[in-house]
């Protein structure tokens, strides 16, 4: 066990950034780390980027922004050094605006280090959860804080093992944060053991080495809303949820031919209902969706909040998770701890978390998973067996804060 940090210093970059729009699986981990590290009476500090350089937050400051995230507070109107920023969205020049109204200090880009000398206690640790702010700048900053720490979470290696399924810029982005987070970083944290496995053989290509440790993600049941769901929704059983964004990794045109092909046979063709905002690099599947017949079988939800996806899934006759590659994949195990049936890639993360409660099949094998939905159709979903386990309890965010928290 190492011995328990002075304080903490949480980065909170990546949730700043996603003002304004849905939570993605990264961007909830590292709330729940927000979450969490609130709640411990260890000192707690959190460092975010801005347009005008750096902010630091105290336990107040991160206060106000975990209740400007979660809604429960708006974020203010935006000053002029925001609107200097040009790649911003509106939402993202009023978050900038107030984490520098809620800062507690702030510096300049190169006044980092400075700044994190002066006002970080010698022995902190630093834990980066989002894959932002991984640079030189903010890594040495906190090198530079006697007796430092770092802590990084990695949450896959897919850019590097498919690059053909990322934005442009991205594959190279990924490669140079892996690399300073190798030469730098005290310990690495893994959402699952095939992560793990994934990044050590990256990081031995490249002779680096760093401690690691693999605690699961927890989940925690979503609830349900059904007065959250707006009019239409949900369709008539049988229906099934896909949840995720809509980017060639998630394999949407699988489910497109699969519905297809239920649309050519005998049987009363079930719904499915498409949870998730447009990605990219996915033009054809957007062209797919935008010719779908609005009284058709296939409904596209984007930004459905939270208790309404909940909804929809716990009614559902299954939960559809055809990806080609997950470094976790919190959806099929949200869903099986709602108790719906889960059909799924044949992914060894899956297997990992989920054992043999979902059915596995092959993502390209379209014929299999017509098959398979048209048989849970039938009986909306209420089958017994392999898709679906009575009382299964997911991972908890406690488990994997035990093992996490006793290390930085």
């Amino acid at each position: 066990m190492t011995q328990p940090p002075a304080a903490r210093l949480l980065d909170v970059t990546r949730l700043v950034s996603r003002a304004g729009r849905g939570l993605t699986g990264v961007d909830r981990v590292e709330r729940a780390y927000l979450v969490h590290l609130l709640s411990l009476d260890t000192p707690l500090y959190g460092l975010a980027r801005t347009v005008a350089g750096y902010a630091l937050l105290d336990r107040e400051g991160l206060t106000g922004l975990l209740r400007r995230i979660d809604g429960r507070r708006d974020w203010g109107a935006p000053d002029l050094i925001a609107r200097l920023g040009r790649r911003l969205t509106p939402m993202q020049r009023r978050a900038d605006t107030d984490i520098r109204r809620l800062a507690c200090a702030r510096s300049s880009r190169v006044g980092l280090r400075w700044l994190l000398r002066r006002r970080m206690p010698e022995g902190l640790a630093y834990l980066n959860i989002g894959h932002s702010n991984l640079t030189s700048r903010v890594l040495k900053a906190v090198r530079g804080v006697r007796g430092a720490r770092i802590a990084v979470m990695i949450h896959d290696t897919i850019p590097l093992d498919y690059p053909q399924f990322q934005r442009e810029g991205t594959v190279s982005r990924f490669r140079a944060a892996l690399q300073r987070t190798g030469r730098h970083a005290d310990l690495l944290i893994f959402n699952s053991a095939r992560t793990k496995g994934d990044v050590e053989r990256v990081l031995n290509r490249w002779n680096l080495s760093v401690k690691g440790v693999v605690a699961h993600l927890g989940v925690a049941a979503p609830r349900p809303d059904p007065a959250l769901l707006p009019p239409g929704l949900p369709p008539e059983a049988p229906y099934f949820v896909t949840l995720g964004t809509i980017e060639p990794r998630k394999n949407h045109a699988l489910l497109l031919d699969t519905w297809e092909d239920l649309a050519a046979g005998p049987d009363p063709v079930p719904r499915l209902v498409i949870c998730g905002a447009r990605g990219w690099r996915n033009e054809a599947v957007f062209a797919r969706l935008d010719a779908l017949p609005p009284d058709g079988p296939v409904l596209e939800c984007p930004d459905l909040p939270d208790g309404a996806v909940a909804a929809l899934v716990a009614g559902a006759a299954g939960l559809l998770q055809p990806s080609f590659a997950e470094g976790f994949g919190l959806p099929p195990v949200e869903a099986a701890a709602l108790g719906t049936p889960v059909v799924c890639a044949d992914l060894g993360v899956f297997h990992e978390v989920l054992g043999d409660i979902p059915v596995y099949l092959n993502p390209s094998d379209r014929v299999s998973w017509t098959k398979e939905v048209r048989t849970l159709a039938r009986v909306d979903g209420r089958v017994s067996g392999t898709g679906i386990q009575d009382g299964y309890v997911p991972p908890s965010w406690q488990d994997h804060f035990d093992i996490v928290l006793t290390l930085t």
